[in-house]
């Protein structure tokens, strides 16, 4: 599933070349994409249709265009919202160009309105239809009553790359929690944006085992695993994100090589490179945990004494 570099990649793109831009027209290929949207396939079109597509916002893994219709004043400001899903793809493509498979929904967008270059045509595209997009109402935060966001998405923590992420706050939380690290890195709703992939990374560079209990860090270590997300998620953008296969690329369709970069996450029977700089030969294990794996190295990050007895 992608997570918040690969959206965020997204986001940029999308940015780029839609802000500003009128939906001249919505196409539903597959009912089964808008099934987020309660009021239908049809107010899901006829909404659309003549809204101005705003700056795209993001937070976490949750992707969102603010709408404006004018002239008509809005009762409420409403947005679109993308659900990426497993293996869902927002392209900007000319309307002119062959339809991709799992094409699912389009969106003809006003090129006059926008850049003289802009494309034409925003499409969903969605293999396994996890995905989908929906329109939802905003409103405000409630730390922050002038930014607004998703009635859907109003549980979600603040992502580390956020402006306003407080990770004083974060040690508070972890220090009266007895679960493992990883699973914290994972919870959503404290911290957005996280996936199996850079919460093993980040648990490497920051020499933490995935299994120690999250009380038993210090603030230091906390500080310093946050940190080591956020280098770890910057690094990342540079490289366009991580694409294990042709499912997550960017709105021009190119994939990402965060993967060459990767120190721990599928690294299993591989040196670890941060050993081998000194002179050991230890190599990256895989384990199950949470129904998934953690890839970490036995000797940087040593399990804690409680699951070795």
């Amino acid at each position: 599933m992608p997570e918040l570099p690969e959206v965020e990649v997204v986001r940029r793109g999308l940015s780029r070349w839609i802000t500003n831009q009128e939906v001249l027209d919505v196409e539903v290929l597959d009912p089964r994409s808008v099934r987020r949207h309660r009021q239908g396939p049809i107010d899901f079109v006829t909404s659309l249709r003549q809204a101005v597509l705003e700056q795209p916002q993001r937070r976490g893994k949750y992707l969102w265009i603010p709408l404006h219709h004018a002239p008509i004043e809005q009762k409420s400001p409403t947005a679109l919202v993308v659900h990426l899903g497993m293996s869902g793809q927002i392209l900007l493509s000319h309307h002119s160009a062959p339809a991709p498979h799992h094409l699912r929904i389009r969106l003809r967008l006003d090129s006059a309105s926008g850049h003289g270059q802009a494309p034409t045509e925003l499409r969903f595209v969605d293999q396994r239809i996890f995905g989908g997009l929906y329109l939802d109402r905003l409103v405000p935060t409630a730390d922050e009553p002038d930014e607004l966001i998703p009635t859907t998405v109003t549980h979600i923590g603040r992502d580390p790359l956020d402006n306003h992420f407080d990770v004083d706050h974060i040690y508070q939380v972890l220090s009266k929690k007895q679960t493992a690290i990883k699973r914290a890195l994972l919870d959503q709703n404290l911290v957005s944006g996280i996936g199996n992939i850079y919460a093993d990374e980040a648990l490497w560079r920051a020499k933490i085992h995935y299994n120690r209990p999250c009380n038993r860090l210090s603030r230091k270590q906390v500080r310093t695993l946050y940190q080591c997300v956020q280098k770890v998620m910057e690094q990342a953008l540079k490289e366009g994100g991580t694409s294990f296969d042709a499912l997550y690329v960017n709105v021009n369709g190119e994939s990402g090589y965060f993967d060459r970069s990767l120190n721990a996450y599928h690294q299993e029977g591989k040196y670890c490179r941060r050993c081998l700089a000194e002179g050991y030969d230890t190599f990256i294990r895989r384990d199950k945990f949470m129904n998934r794996s953690s890839y970490y190295c036995p000797r940087c990050q040593r399990k804690p004494r409680t699951t070795q007895r």
